[in-house]
């Protein structure tokens, strides 16, 4: 079971796993915002099980700092459809603008595609096979990383979640 991990102003910074939760919380430096089910216990304490948990100090995050354009963050991104069909299904990573006419590898350019809108689509810009993107491709906000690492949140961690990805 994971935790969700807010900054003291309640923006998701990470997922962490129980134990390194409690840790936060056993050294005060976090408190439990939503409650899990089920307790944990030791010889001489009990605690709620954390489902999400708000650091008390202010974690400063770098504003010019961009993740690295991964597979992983590219489908989280895109909620694993593809960007042309809407399909789930064998999926892979697309240059809207192909590498080969000059397209970077880059947030706004890197979508996911499932194999046979690849294979359709091939070497050439999208405009020019006849498909269009179900959404422009942007650089993600911190909440992708979120569903990188689970990737269908708990109840408990949606009002605090972006409502869309894309």
């Amino acid at each position: 079971m994971s935790v969700l991990v807010l900054n003291a102003s309640y923006e998701p910074i990470n997922v962490c796993s129980v134990k390194r939760a409690v840790a936060l919380l056993l050294k005060e430096k976090a408190e439990i915002i939503e409650e899990g089910e089920g307790e944990l216990r030791s010889e001489w304490q009990s605690l709620t099980r954390p489902a999400v948990i708000r650091l008390l100090l202010y974690v400063r995050l770098p504003r010019g700092f961009h993740r690295r354009v991964t597979r992983s963050a590219i489908l989280a991104r895109d909620r694993w459809e593809c960007q042309y069909c809407g399909s789930p299904n064998k999926l892979t990573i697309d240059h809207v603008i192909p590498r080969s006419q000059g397209g970077k590898h880059e947030w706004t350019n890197v979508v996911t595609a499932c194999v046979p809108c690849n294979q359709r689509k091939g070497h050439y810009r999208p405009n020019e096979v006849g498909m269009k993107l179900r959404h422009k491709p942007r650089i993600p906000s911190n909440d992708v990383f979120v569903y990188i690492a689970v990737k269908v949140p708990p109840l408990s961690w949606q009002g605090y979640l972006a409502t869309s990805l894309t």
